[in-house]
């Protein structure tokens, strides 16, 4: 997990669902100096928007237009990766033109 923060290395703020436990938190704060902010649900009954949350969902919207990730057919996770900056390069390449 640490070569992974060392990739990306200007991330700083992560925003993380409620499951996460708080030594996750300290431990990530304390090793990778990133801050990982959880996104709680409000309390109350029915549907509640949560905060952030639209970003997530609006890009797994966008990628899920494309075949390749319809389902999990990578068993690379290079590939993986790699079809995911395709996808994204054809979205801003369509907004764009």
């Amino acid at each position: 997990m640490l070569k992974l923060f060392r990739l990306f290395e200007t991330i700083s703020l992560v925003w993380v669902d409620q499951g996460y436990k708080k030594g996750l938190i300290e431990w990530a704060k304390a090793m990778c100096h990133i801050t990982l902010e959880v996104v709680a649900r409000p309390a109350g009954k029915g549907f509640q928007l949560l905060k952030r949350r639209w970003v997530v969902e609006r890009t797994f919207a966008w990628l899920s237009n494309y075949r390749i990730h319809s389902k999990d057919y990578c068993h690379n996770p290079r590939h993986a990766e790699a079809s995911v900056y395709a996808a994204s390069v054809n979205l801003m390449m369509r907004r764009l033109a």
